[in-house]
């Protein structure tokens, strides 16, 4: 059993399975993005020496959505029942200020997510499935031919626009993980101390301390 440095056990926060499902996502997200800016701009095309030249890039890129969306799946019903939104989160959403300059103790008591996460696990699924939908239009191998070019060329357009959308927001979920220290570790380790969780999730600790949720290590 581990132990924090207050001789505290060690909190679960995700499992095994979580963990592996979202660096499973994470992974995929990562080839999506660099083959799909291979393919967008000449600026960007020497990207696709990292997958074997443009052709590979083209065929592999649908292939690494497929991959990214079922994983994303997964995740997205993992993680449902903790990013419903509450009176809480509306407060918070209007103590932006007091977010900023993290005064936490100015704040609603967090559950297991706060507003912000969950304004984002929100916009990557409407991201996820425009992505999706978008992406089988223009898939040339399989299914453009079954759609009028009109209906391909707005598909292309949306498609950017939302990876455009799901880039930034993955930017902005890498920069809320490194502000916020042990987050990273938590995705890693599967746990936290006493400290972290009451300090930045206490309506989340308190559920732990009670015993409904899981309490870990």
């Amino acid at each position: 059993m581990k132990h924090d440095k207050d001789g505290h056990p060690l909190i679960q926060r995700y499992t095994a399975n979580e963990r592996s499902n979202h660096w499973i996502t994470a992974i995929a997200f990562i080839l999506l993005a660099l083959s799909g800016l291979a393919m967008f701009h000449p600026a960007t095309a020497w990207m696709a020496a990292l997958f074997g030249g443009g052709q590979w890039t083209r065929i592999l890129h649908p292939f690494f959505g497929i991959v990214m969306f079922v994983s994303f799946a997964f995740l997205a019903i993992r993680m449902w029942g903790h990013n419903r939104f509450d009176e809480g989160d509306k407060q918070w959403l209007k103590q932006m200020d007091d977010v900023l300059a993290n005064r936490e103790d100015k704040l609603p008591k967090v559950g297991k997510y706060n507003a912000g996460q969950k304004l984002l696990f929100f916009t990557l699924i409407v991201a996820m499935i425009a992505l999706l939908l978008s992406g089988i239009v223009i898939w040339r191998e399989y299914f453009s031919a079954f759609f009028p070019i009109g209906l391909r060329r707005f598909s292309s357009l949306i498609h950017a626009f939302f990876a455009f959308v799901i880039i930034m927001a993955i930017i902005v979920h890498i920069y809320a993980g490194l502000w916020i220290k042990g987050s990273i570790g938590a995705m890693v380790r599967g746990t936290v101390t006493y400290g972290w969780a009451r300090k930045h999730h206490p309506k989340w600790f308190e559920a732990v301390m009670k015993g409904n949720e899981k309490r870990g290590l």
